[in-house]
């Protein structure tokens, strides 16, 4: 009965510690970092164009301060 009982105890015990020991799988470690150019602050964006026009036709445009003449029939 020993030599039965060994080699499925060696067995069971090599089968316990190698599915515990690969339980999470390999883990990748990732030491690069990236490094994102620096954008120049005197880039203008599409939004202070599209304010200054919206402005500006609101100046030039402006509400019309005459009185209206209504036409009677």
């Amino acid at each position: 009965m020993k030599n039965l009982f060994a080699p499925i105890l060696a067995a069971g015990l090599a089968l316990s510690v190698s599915t515990a020991a690969f339980a999470g799988g390999p883990v990748i470690i990732d030491d690069e970092t990236e490094i994102v150019p620096a954008k120049p602050t005197s880039s203008v964006g599409i939004l202070p164009i599209i304010l200054v026009t919206v402005a500006l036709c609101a100046a030039l445009c402006g509400g019309n301060d005459d009185p209206q003449e209504m036409i009677d029939d």
